[in-house]
């Protein structure tokens, strides 16, 4: 603020010497006057060179500067700044807006940019950004289809919490870090999930002991979204970038095989269905044969049993409701 207020002053200096300047050569053309109009206007001319060096910075901001290719340092904290006017800001990743939150900007705010498509990310040309956010921000990476470990492609995408801790490597160490980030969560992640199955199978080893487990894509998604992150962080280390949390947001069968692993699920359910009233039907014809002889109802030999028993098992385990037939006579 107080270089804001020398440049005002300056300037306002300059007008007096400038009208000063003219009032005295109308009265008499000496080289002292044409000397002080001169300065007045040189002054006029270059003394908004230091208005370049004011930067105001808000909450979570940085600005990262260098003075004719040298590294001098980072702006971090909130304020109104001066800096040496021939200072530049370093943003590489600037122009690259990608799916994330820190990349969604009011309309308002939007000036003189233009929006490029381009193989796996949208592009945002803006003159004015060069500033770091240090906000955590979110990254929805698309989806992949990466096979699991025995082989089924399987559809994943995964949202990466995310925020930068060491502007200058961000900044210097890759090209551009927010590109990096995302070429890094997908490699990544297709490198853990080729190691899990979709759903439970056995003599499947998740963990690299040896022993086979229940670990899966579908039944282990907290362990599996540790995985990922420590995997990211392996990776941007480098850039200066911190993996708060990793989470799973869309998981499925690839379509090609999505019909065929539905009826494969039916088909399991039902035999588990099916092994269930098998398992209830037996039960009750051995609790209504036990109560038939506890209380001496009546005295069936062996044959009338099993036809008392089939009868019971096909009432018991038919998909449909049975039909009765009374026997009205005799049961010899």
């Amino acid at each position: 603020m107080r270089v804001l207020l020398l440049i005002l002053l300056l300037y306002a200096a300059d007008i007096a010497l400038f009208i000063t300047a003219i009032s005295r050569l109308t009265k008499e053309e000496t080289p002292l006057n044409f000397f002080l109009l001169a300065t007045s206007i040189v002054i006029f001319i270059f003394a908004w060179i230091p208005l370049c060096g004011l930067h105001i910075l808000k909450p979570q901001e940085a600005v990262v500067l260098t003075l004719f290719g040298k590294y001098l340092g980072t702006l971090k904290d909130d304020g109104f700044y001066w800096v040496n006017p021939f200072c530049s800001a370093v943003n590489p990743a600037a122009k690259t807006k990608l799916n994330q939150s820190g990349d969604v900007r009011d309309s308002s705010h939007m000036q003189n940019i233009l929006t490029l498509s381009t193989e796996g990310a949208n592009v945002s040309i803006d003159s004015l950004s060069k500033k770091l956010s240090l906000k955590i921000m979110t990254l929805n990476n698309s989806r992949q289809k990466i096979n699991d470990c025995l082989g089924n492609p399987v559809e994943i995408g995964i949202a990466v919490t995310w925020r930068i801790v060491d502007t200058a490597k961000a900044v210097f160490n890759v090209d551009n870090y927010k590109e990096f980030l995302s070429l890094q969560c997908d490699s990544a992640l297709r490198n853990v999930v080729r190691t899990y199955p979709y759903d439970v199978a056995p003599n499947v080893d998740t963990t690299g002991d040896g022993l086979a487990d229940e670990g899966s894509l579908r039944g282990s998604s907290e362990v599996v979204a540790k995985k990922i992150r420590s995997e990211i962080q392996k990776r941007v280390d480098e850039a200066g970038i911190e993996i708060v949390e990793a989470r799973i947001t869309y998981l499925a069968y690839a379509p090609e095989i999505a019909a065929v692993m539905l009826q494969r699920q039916q088909a399991s359910a039902i035999i588990d269905a099916r092994k269930m009233i098998v398992d209830g039907a037996v039960g009750m014809v051995e609790m209504a044969l036990e109560r038939l002889n506890e209380n001496d109802v009546v005295k069936l030999d062996e044959e009338r049993k099993a036809a008392m028993v089939s009868n019971l098992l096909v009432v018991l385990c038919g998909n449909r409701d049975a039909q009765p037939i009374v026997n009205s006579g005799s049961l010899y």
